[in-house]
Parts: structure tokens; C-alpha cells; sequence
């Protein structure tokens, strides 16, 4: 007999019907007539019941049905006697896959900490919170791709071991082929890289913007969605050495436009959750964060402020002027904190806002010159609880700024002479931006910790799964 999903089973409208449903134990309780099993096999949040008449199974045989077992059920749907569910399935066939010892088991009818859970990430999917989370996550990377492809972009994909460091920033992951024991040294003592993979010093990518932008100035727009590294010793609730970046790159958009797609995008993504993870997220609401939804919904109903750094920074230091305590100084020429960003868009503006025109000088060499010679055409996408989502720019066409801006900052020139050949042969103006796939699942899950929503994290001293 076919097996029927759990979800598809609650939303059945054939009672009466045989069913089989296969999946994992959540709880069994019961008396000495009745055992009632809540079965879940990951299709949703919600449990179905099994109800096992003992008269028609030997006991003995059911004893290894416990939290955490798996089986496969065949009976009857019905609708449900009880409360808290409409359907339930009385059995007829028990057929017990496998058995966990509830001595030794780890996930327990109890609550466990996140701390804990991080430690079993091979079983925490098992959990209603993970389950949650990680069917919100597949639906965000769907809504994702979705976006894109109805507005004609091409998912592009670019290279994750790579000679450059995108923007100079950022610590990197090396990737050899050298024996470590017996590195090769040059007469001045450094490392030989000639005889390594490559024959020159490789690492992991820490964003996929530059190679991006080359295909953006033959594709028209196009966007990645990949794994990207940073060997940060960063043990922060908001960083980890490997997550999921998504960086669209549109050729011919200057700054408004691209303040408009980045809107038009994250928009889409959370109305899409909204649309498609109301189970989940009611679930995370009521468990862990009361205002997710109404957030959620906040951010889709609200058009985003446009707002310059200058204006920011005034806002800011009137703050201060009135009385209000920021931990970080603020003031022209300073990068924003978290804290300032969330000031603006949760106390001043109680929208989100749209940041744009930097300092020059605490933003990429990539990023164009504003005619004032002292900005460049930032933006960064400021929301609730969490600050900055999304960072992007306008990009520097004219060869010899870039030139210019990649000197002044120390990215040689060697190692970029293929991405100054978009401005030597037909340049023209293009922007695109990027969002940490995990920032944004932290938004819309409600989550506190970077780490609880990815399955199994990277973080400094941690990589055991």
C-alpha cells in the first residue's frame, strides 16, 4: 500500500478510507485498552494520532514503541473523538522499523535548550522547533529562486575556491593540496605556491559579487545563491564561518532601482512565508517570539524609508542630544551598529529603512563615487530586531576610479585585472547587493542564534557533524 504524508492525511476528506502512515514517535500514552501514539513524519508540524486497540496486538510485540521509534501504520481515518485533533487513524498493522532506547535516546518528552540541541544536531530536526525551521528554510530558498526567475534573471553560478578576496575584507579559508608537514619554501622563505593545485595561493570564496558582476554585463541580471566561507574567529549569535549568500547583479540599474529590487525581494520572500508556513510560524510565534507575525507583516505592508547616511547620523546624534544611550559613538564618518540601525527603524522612523550614500571610506573599493567625491552609492537595508539584512551598491564603472579606489585601498591589481576588464571593454552602470541567507531565515524564523537555523553550523572550534 502507498504511503500517505502526514500532511496529506490531516487534510483528507476520506474518511473511512485505509491509509498508511509511516514516521517517527513523538509521545505514547494510553491504559491497558487503549494506546494512543503521536506519529510525525516531518511533512508538517502537526502530529497525527494512532490509536491501537490492545485487544488486536500482542504487547510484548509494542513494548519498542516508544519516543523517538519509527514505525508504519496501516488502519482506518476517522474522525477524531478527542480534542486537539480532527483525524486519527485506528490501527489495524503495526510494523516497527526501529527502536530507541529511551535510556539513552536524547529527545525526550521535555524541553531541552538550544544550547543542547546544538550539541545533537544530527537528531534536532526531530524536534518541533527544527522541523519548523528547516521546512521555513526550504521555502525561503524556493520563494528565492521563484522571485528571480519571474523577473528573467539567470541563476549564475560562481566559483567556490577562488584567488580572490572580493573585497579585501574578511579572513579566508586556504584551500592546498601541500603536504603541511613539508611545505615548500622560495629562496626568501615563503611558501612555494607553484607546485600546489592551482600554483598559486587559493581559498574559499567569501562572496561570489565580482565573477557575479562579469556575468551581469552579459546576461543583463542575474543573481547567486550559494555556500559562501569566512575563517573569522567570530563567536558572536550572528556570525558563522560557512553560510548561504544571495547576490543579484543587474546591469543598467543604478542606485534607485536597485533599492527597489531589494525591497521587491525581501518582501516577496516574507509574504511568501506568510502565504506558505502559517503551521510553522504560528508555532515559533507562540513559542518564541509572540511578535514574529505581526514583524512579518510589518515589513510586507510597509513601503521602506529612503534615507541618506548624513541624515541618519543627524537623527542619531539628536538622539544622544535628548538623552538617548547608545553603547558605540555615533557620528559622521563612523560605521553604524546594530543598535543605530534598529534606533531608526524601530523607535524613529517604526519603519524599515534604506540607507545609502556612505563614506567612502568605510565601504568597498567596488562601490561608485557619489559627485560630492566623499560618499559612494551604498545602500544598506535596515530592519527590525536584527539591523542591517541586505548590503548593496551601485557599482564603480569608470576604470580608472575603480583604479583609483582599489590602490587607495591595497587590493592589487594583479589579482583583480579580470574584473577591470568589464570597465575596459563596454562598461556600463550596473548594481546589485548582497543578503545572508541565515540573516534573513533569523528574521523570519524569530530565532535568536545564528546557529539554529542552519542544519549543522560552522563555527569556530566546531565541526562535528
Amino acid at each position: 500500500m502507498q504511503r500517505t504524508k502526514i500532511v496529506d492525511a490531516l487534510k483528507s476528506t476520506a474518511l473511512g478510507t485505509e491509509v498508511n502512515i509511516k514516521g517517527w514517535v513523538r509521545t505514547r500514552r494510553g491504559n491497558k485498552n487503549v494506546s494512543f501514539i503521536a506519529l510525525n513524519d516531518g511533512s508538517t508540524i502537526n502530529n497525527i494520532q494512532i490509536v491501537v486497540d490492545l485487544s488486536h496486538f500482542d504487547e510484548e510485540y509494542l513494548k519498542p514503541i516508544t519516543t523517538g521509534a519509527c514505525i508504519s501504520v496501516t488502519g482506518k481515518l476517522v474522525e477524531s473523538q478527542g480534542k486537539g485533533q480532527s483525524l486519527e487513524v485506528q490501527a489495524n498493522e503495526v510494523i516497527i522499523y526501529g527502536g530507541a532506547d529511551p535510556e539513552t535516546y536524547p529527545l525526550q518528552k521535555k524541553g531541552h535548550t538550544m544550547e543542547f540541541l546544538r550539541e545533537i544536531a544530527h537528531l534536532r530536526p526531530r524536534t518541533n522547533t527544527f522541523g519548523a525551521i528547516f521546512r521555513i528554510r526550504h521555502h525561503m530558498a524556493f520563494a528565492i529562486h521563484k522571485f528571480f526567475h519571474e523577473r528573467g534573471f539567470f541563476y549564475f553560478h560562481t566559483p567556490i575556491i577562488t584567488a580572490s578576496d572580493a573585497e579585501g575584507a574578511g579572513q579566508m579559508f586556504q584551500v592546498t593540496t601541500l603536504d603541511l608537514d613539508k611545505l615548500p619554501k622560495t629562496p626568501e622563505g615563503e611558501v612555494d605556491f607553484s607546485d600546489d593545485f592551482f600554483g598559486r595561493p587559493a581559498n574559499l570564496t567569501v562572496s561570489g559579487q565580482l565573477e557575479g558582476e562579469l556575468a551581469a554585463m552579459a546576461l543583463g541580471a542575474i543573481y547567486t545563491f550559494g555556500p559562501t566561507f569566512r575563517a573569522e574567529n567570530s563567536n558572536t549569535p550572528r556570525h558563522l564561518s560557512e553560510f548561504w549568500m544571495i547576490e543579484p547583479e543587474v546591469a543598467f540599474n543604478e542606485i534607485e532601482e536597485n533599492m527597489q529590487l531589494a525591497q521587491d525581494f525581501i518582501q516577496y520572500c516574507i509574504q511568501w512565508a506568510l502565504d506558505n508556513c502559517q503551521d510553522d510560524l504560528n508555532f515559533l510565534n507562540d513559542m518564541y517570539d509572540k511578535e514574529l507575525i505581526e514583524r512579518l507583516k510589518f515589513v510586507v505592508e510597509n513601503d521602506f524609508v529612503r534615507l541618506t547616511y548624513t541624515e541618519g547620523v543627524k537623527i542619531l546624534e539628536q538622539a544622544v542630544a535628548n538623552g538617548h544611550k547608545f553603547e558605540y559613538r555615533v557620528g559622521w564618518g563612523t560605521d553604524l551598529q546594530s543598535e543605530h540601525e534598529r534606533y531608526l527603524v524601530e523607535q524613529h522612523f517604526k519603519k524599515p529603512v534604506i540607507l545609502t550614500d556612505y563614506p567612502q571610506e568605510i565601504k568597498a573599493f567596488y562601490m561608485k563615487l557619489s559627485d560630492d567625491g566623499k560618499t559612494v552609492r551604498a545602500m544598506d537595508v535596515l530592519f527590525p530586531k536584527i539591523g542591517e539584512i541586505i548590503g548593496g551598491s551601485q557599482r564603480e564603472e569608470d576604470y580608472d576610479k575603480l583604479r583609483t579606489r582599489a590602490a587607495s585601498m591595497g587590493v592589487p591589481e594583479k589579482d583583480i585585472w579580470w574584473y577591470l576588464d568589464t570597465r575596459r571593454f563596454g562598461t556600463a552602470p550596473h548594481a546589485g547587493f548582497g543578503l545572508g541567507f541565515e540573516r534573513l531565515l533569523l528574521f523570519v524564523t524569530g530565532m535568536a542564534n545564528i546557529r539554529d537555523v542552519i542544519p549543522f553550523p560552522r563555527t569556530p572550534k566546531s565541526a562535528d557533524f
